[in-house]
Protein backbone atom coordinates (compact mmCIF):
# COMPACT_ATOMS: atom_id res chain seq x y z
CA UNK A 1 0.00 0.00 0.00
CA UNK A 2 1.04 3.36 -0.73
CA UNK A 3 0.84 6.94 0.95
CA UNK A 4 0.94 8.96 -2.38
CA UNK A 5 2.68 12.67 -2.95
CA UNK A 6 5.88 13.39 -2.60
CA UNK A 7 7.98 14.75 0.88
CA UNK A 8 11.06 16.57 0.74
CA UNK A 9 13.45 17.39 2.85
CA UNK A 10 11.48 15.48 5.61
CA UNK A 11 14.01 12.72 6.53
CA UNK A 12 17.42 14.80 7.19
CA UNK A 13 15.41 17.56 8.91
CA UNK A 14 14.06 14.91 11.51
CA UNK A 15 17.47 13.33 10.99
CA UNK A 16 19.20 16.34 12.08
CA UNK A 17 16.77 17.87 14.98
CA UNK A 18 16.80 14.70 17.02
CA UNK A 19 20.66 15.63 17.81
CA UNK A 20 20.09 19.44 17.59
CA UNK A 21 19.41 21.93 20.70
CA UNK A 22 16.92 24.62 19.84
CA UNK A 23 19.29 28.10 21.58
CA UNK A 24 17.08 29.99 18.77
CA UNK A 25 13.69 29.39 20.23
CA UNK A 26 13.51 32.61 21.54
CA UNK A 27 14.62 34.81 18.99
CA UNK A 28 11.71 37.91 18.38
CA UNK A 29 10.54 39.25 15.59
CA UNK A 30 9.44 42.73 14.60
CA UNK A 31 7.51 43.93 18.19
CA UNK A 32 5.08 46.41 16.16
CA UNK A 33 1.55 45.54 16.20
CA UNK A 34 1.67 44.61 12.17
CA UNK A 35 4.34 42.39 12.01
CA UNK A 36 7.22 41.81 10.31
CA UNK A 37 6.70 42.64 6.18
CA UNK A 38 9.02 41.51 4.57
CA UNK A 39 10.15 37.85 5.19
CA UNK A 40 12.06 35.00 3.86
CA UNK A 41 11.28 31.04 4.90
CA UNK A 42 14.01 28.47 4.51
CA UNK A 43 12.08 25.11 5.12
CA UNK A 44 8.84 24.08 3.78
CA UNK A 45 7.07 23.71 7.11
CA UNK A 46 7.52 27.65 7.98
CA UNK A 47 6.53 28.57 4.22
CA UNK A 48 3.29 26.33 4.61
CA UNK A 49 2.41 27.91 7.25
CA UNK A 50 2.87 31.53 6.62
CA UNK A 51 0.24 30.86 3.93
CA UNK A 52 -2.06 28.90 6.63
CA UNK A 53 -2.03 31.86 8.73
CA UNK A 54 -3.13 34.18 6.40
CA UNK A 55 -0.04 35.75 5.95
CA UNK A 56 1.67 34.55 2.56
CA UNK A 57 1.46 37.85 0.78
CA UNK A 58 4.56 38.91 3.39
CA UNK A 59 6.37 35.94 2.26
CA UNK A 60 9.16 37.84 -0.66
CA UNK A 61 11.46 34.88 -0.87
CA UNK A 62 11.81 30.88 0.20
CA UNK A 63 13.94 27.64 -0.16
CA UNK A 64 13.92 25.86 -3.46
CA UNK A 65 12.42 22.97 -1.23
CA UNK A 66 9.35 24.82 -0.25
CA UNK A 67 7.12 23.62 -3.01
CA UNK A 68 3.37 24.25 -1.32
CA UNK A 69 1.30 25.64 -1.83
CA UNK A 70 1.70 26.91 -5.85
CA UNK A 71 1.69 30.63 -4.74
CA UNK A 72 5.02 29.94 -3.12
CA UNK A 73 6.90 28.21 -6.05
CA UNK A 74 6.89 31.65 -8.16
CA UNK A 75 8.77 33.60 -4.86
CA UNK A 76 13.12 33.39 -5.41
CA UNK A 77 14.51 31.18 -4.16
CA UNK A 78 17.44 31.58 -1.68
CA UNK A 79 19.00 28.30 -1.55
CA UNK A 80 18.78 25.30 0.27
CA UNK A 81 17.92 24.15 3.78
CA UNK A 82 21.15 23.51 4.62
CA UNK A 83 22.80 26.20 2.64
CA UNK A 84 21.28 28.74 2.02
CA UNK A 85 22.63 32.08 0.33
CA UNK A 86 22.92 35.14 2.59
CA UNK A 87 23.79 37.51 -0.43
CA UNK A 88 20.68 36.43 -2.04
CA UNK A 89 18.62 36.42 1.24
CA UNK A 90 19.69 40.03 2.08
CA UNK A 91 19.03 40.92 -1.76
CA UNK A 92 15.47 40.65 -0.56
CA UNK A 93 15.47 43.26 2.00
CA UNK A 94 13.82 40.92 4.78
CA UNK A 95 12.72 42.18 8.31
CA UNK A 96 12.04 38.87 9.42
CA UNK A 97 13.89 35.45 8.13
CA UNK A 98 11.75 32.14 9.81
CA UNK A 99 13.06 28.49 9.34
CA UNK A 100 12.63 25.46 11.75
CA UNK A 101 16.07 24.28 13.66
CA UNK A 102 18.52 22.82 11.58
CA UNK A 103 22.16 23.13 10.28
CA UNK A 104 21.87 25.94 8.57
CA UNK A 105 19.84 27.77 11.28
CA UNK A 106 22.74 28.81 13.85
CA UNK A 107 24.83 29.87 11.29
CA UNK A 108 22.86 31.93 9.35
CA UNK A 109 20.72 33.51 12.41
CA UNK A 110 24.15 34.89 13.76
CA UNK A 111 24.91 36.54 10.15
CA UNK A 112 21.63 38.36 10.19
CA UNK A 113 21.31 39.38 13.79
CA UNK A 114 24.90 40.96 12.92
CA UNK A 115 22.92 42.88 10.20
CA UNK A 116 20.10 43.54 11.99
CA UNK A 117 17.75 41.30 10.39
CA UNK A 118 15.48 39.17 12.86
CA UNK A 119 14.78 35.52 12.59
CA UNK A 120 12.94 32.67 14.24
CA UNK A 121 14.14 28.84 13.68
CA UNK A 122 12.31 27.41 16.36
CA UNK A 123 12.38 23.67 17.03
CA UNK A 124 9.15 21.39 15.18
CA UNK A 125 10.07 17.80 16.44
CA UNK A 126 6.50 17.16 17.89
CA UNK A 127 3.06 18.54 17.19
CA UNK A 128 2.99 20.38 20.17
CA UNK A 129 6.42 21.96 18.88
CA UNK A 130 4.43 22.30 15.71
CA UNK A 131 1.48 24.26 17.11
CA UNK A 132 3.73 26.07 18.83
CA UNK A 133 6.03 27.36 16.02
CA UNK A 134 2.51 28.73 14.11
CA UNK A 135 1.80 30.99 17.69
CA UNK A 136 5.10 31.68 17.42
CA UNK A 137 4.74 33.19 13.43
CA UNK A 138 0.81 33.77 14.77
CA UNK A 139 2.77 36.66 17.11
CA UNK A 140 5.58 38.07 14.40
CA UNK A 141 3.62 38.53 11.82
CA UNK A 142 0.41 39.75 13.75
CA UNK A 143 -1.76 37.10 12.20
CA UNK A 144 -2.61 35.02 15.42
CA UNK A 145 -6.15 34.26 15.08
CA UNK A 146 -4.92 32.62 12.05
CA UNK A 147 -2.17 30.79 13.68
CA UNK A 148 -5.53 29.86 16.67
CA UNK A 149 -7.57 28.98 13.64
CA UNK A 150 -4.41 26.45 12.13
CA UNK A 151 -3.41 25.13 15.81
CA UNK A 152 -7.02 23.81 16.97
CA UNK A 153 -7.69 22.69 13.42
CA UNK A 154 -4.50 20.28 14.02
CA UNK A 155 -5.90 19.26 17.50
CA UNK A 156 -8.90 18.46 16.14
CA UNK A 157 -7.60 16.41 13.96
CA UNK A 158 -5.88 14.63 16.41
CA UNK A 159 -8.59 14.13 18.53
CA UNK A 160 -10.58 12.60 15.91
CA UNK A 161 -7.55 9.96 15.59
CA UNK A 162 -7.45 9.39 18.84
CA UNK A 163 -11.24 8.22 19.21
CA UNK A 164 -10.98 6.48 15.91
CA UNK A 165 -7.98 3.74 16.57
CA UNK A 166 -8.62 3.74 20.41
CA UNK A 167 -10.57 0.44 20.09
CA UNK A 168 -8.31 -0.87 17.38
CA UNK A 169 -5.73 -3.49 17.95
CA UNK A 170 -2.09 -1.62 17.74
CA UNK A 171 0.08 -3.10 15.37
CA UNK A 172 3.90 -3.29 16.40
CA UNK A 173 5.81 -0.99 13.34
CA UNK A 174 9.10 -0.20 11.98
CA UNK A 175 9.47 2.86 10.71
CA UNK A 176 12.43 2.68 8.56
CA UNK A 177 13.93 6.08 6.70
CA UNK A 178 17.30 4.56 5.21
CA UNK A 179 18.57 1.47 3.52
CA UNK A 180 22.24 1.92 3.56
CA UNK A 181 22.36 2.14 6.07
CA UNK A 182 19.51 1.05 7.82
CA UNK A 183 18.06 4.18 9.31
CA UNK A 184 14.74 3.71 11.47
CA UNK A 185 12.63 5.73 13.94
CA UNK A 186 13.22 5.07 17.62
CA UNK A 187 11.77 6.50 20.57
CA UNK A 188 11.07 9.64 21.49
CA UNK A 189 11.41 11.63 18.01
CA UNK A 190 8.67 13.37 15.48
CA UNK A 191 7.91 9.90 13.85
CA UNK A 192 7.44 8.25 16.76
CA UNK A 193 4.87 10.31 18.23
CA UNK A 194 2.76 10.28 15.01
CA UNK A 195 3.25 6.00 14.85
CA UNK A 196 1.61 6.18 18.30
CA UNK A 197 -1.15 8.63 17.89
CA UNK A 198 -1.73 6.75 14.18
CA UNK A 199 -2.39 3.55 16.50
CA UNK A 200 0.49 1.71 16.25
CA UNK A 201 3.43 0.74 18.63
CA UNK A 202 7.21 1.18 17.69
CA UNK A 203 9.02 -1.95 17.58
CA UNK A 204 12.29 -0.10 17.75
CA UNK A 205 12.93 0.49 21.47
CA UNK A 206 16.42 2.64 20.77
CA UNK A 207 15.73 6.35 20.91
CA UNK A 208 15.68 8.39 18.10
CA UNK A 209 16.91 7.46 15.08
CA UNK A 210 19.23 4.51 15.41
CA UNK A 211 20.93 2.66 12.98
CA UNK A 212 20.69 -1.12 12.85
CA UNK A 213 21.67 -4.07 10.69
CA UNK A 214 18.96 -6.19 8.94
CA UNK A 215 19.20 -9.12 11.24
CA UNK A 216 18.31 -6.88 13.66
CA UNK A 217 14.82 -5.72 11.85
CA UNK A 218 14.11 -9.50 11.06
CA UNK A 219 14.40 -10.23 14.84
CA UNK A 220 11.94 -7.52 15.92
CA UNK A 221 9.67 -9.00 13.32
CA UNK A 222 7.40 -5.75 13.16
CA UNK A 223 3.46 -6.24 12.10
CA UNK A 224 3.83 -3.46 9.60
CA UNK A 225 6.93 -1.52 7.96
CA UNK A 226 6.79 1.88 7.45
CA UNK A 227 9.23 2.87 4.53
CA UNK A 228 9.75 5.90 4.02
CA UNK A 229 13.15 5.99 2.21
CA UNK A 230 11.83 7.19 -0.97
CA UNK A 231 10.47 10.39 1.07
CA UNK A 232 13.38 12.25 -0.23
CA UNK A 233 12.92 11.76 -4.04
CA UNK A 234 14.83 8.36 -4.01
CA UNK A 235 11.90 6.51 -4.94
CA UNK A 236 13.82 3.54 -6.34
CA UNK A 237 15.26 3.13 -2.56
CA UNK A 238 11.87 1.88 -1.69
CA UNK A 239 11.43 -1.75 -0.32
CA UNK A 240 9.74 -4.61 -2.61
CA UNK A 241 9.64 -8.37 -2.04
CA UNK A 242 12.68 -8.16 -4.21
CA UNK A 243 14.80 -6.14 -1.86
CA UNK A 244 17.87 -8.15 -0.45
CA UNK A 245 17.58 -9.14 3.40
CA UNK A 246 13.68 -7.28 3.57
CA UNK A 247 11.98 -10.30 1.71
CA UNK A 248 13.11 -12.27 4.82
CA UNK A 249 10.31 -10.25 6.80
CA UNK A 250 7.47 -11.35 7.46
CA UNK A 251 5.89 -7.68 6.90
CA UNK A 252 7.04 -7.44 3.44
CA UNK A 253 5.91 -11.11 2.88
CA UNK A 254 2.50 -10.76 4.14
CA UNK A 255 2.29 -6.80 1.91
CA UNK A 256 2.19 -5.03 5.03
CA UNK A 257 4.46 -2.45 3.66
CA UNK A 258 3.30 1.06 3.93
CA UNK A 259 4.82 3.38 0.99
CA UNK A 260 5.31 7.17 1.82
CA UNK A 261 5.47 9.59 -0.68
CA UNK A 262 2.71 12.09 1.13
CA UNK A 263 4.76 14.93 2.44
CA UNK A 264 1.56 16.21 5.04
CA UNK A 265 2.84 12.50 6.89
CA UNK A 266 6.45 13.81 7.67
CA UNK A 267 6.48 17.68 6.82
CA UNK A 268 6.33 19.85 10.26
CA UNK A 269 3.69 22.12 9.24
CA UNK A 270 0.09 23.31 9.27
CA UNK A 271 -1.11 20.04 7.04
CA UNK A 272 0.55 17.65 9.87
CA UNK A 273 -3.42 16.37 10.78
CA UNK A 274 -4.29 15.86 7.83
CA UNK A 275 -0.93 13.70 7.61
CA UNK A 276 -1.79 11.62 10.96
CA UNK A 277 -5.23 10.76 9.34
CA UNK A 278 -3.72 9.45 6.28
CA UNK A 279 -1.19 7.62 7.95
CA UNK A 280 -3.73 6.56 10.60
CA UNK A 281 -5.55 5.14 7.78
CA UNK A 282 -2.93 3.21 6.16
CA UNK A 283 -1.86 1.89 9.25
CA UNK A 284 -5.69 0.80 9.61
CA UNK A 285 -7.53 0.10 6.62
CA UNK A 286 -11.42 0.87 6.60
CA UNK A 287 -10.89 3.16 9.30
CA UNK A 288 -13.61 5.82 9.62
CA UNK A 289 -12.04 9.55 10.88
CA UNK A 290 -14.55 12.15 11.30
CA UNK A 291 -14.18 14.94 9.05
CA UNK A 292 -12.72 17.72 10.85
CA UNK A 293 -13.55 21.12 9.20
Amino acid sequence: MQIRRRTVLAIPLLLFTACEKSRLNGKSGPSDAGGAVRVVSLSPGTTEAIFAIGSGNRLVGRSRYCDHPAAAVKLPSVGGFIDPSLEAILGLSPDLVIGVMGPGGPKIAEQLEARGIASYFPPTDSLEQIQNMLRGLGDRLGARGGAEKITQRIAAQSRAVRDAVQPRKRPRAVFLFGLRPIVVAGRGGFADEMLRMAGASNAVSSERYPTLGIEQVIALDPDVLVDATGASGHAGETVNKDTTGFRELRAVKQGRVITIHDDRVLRPGPRVGEGLIVLAKALHPGLGVRPVP
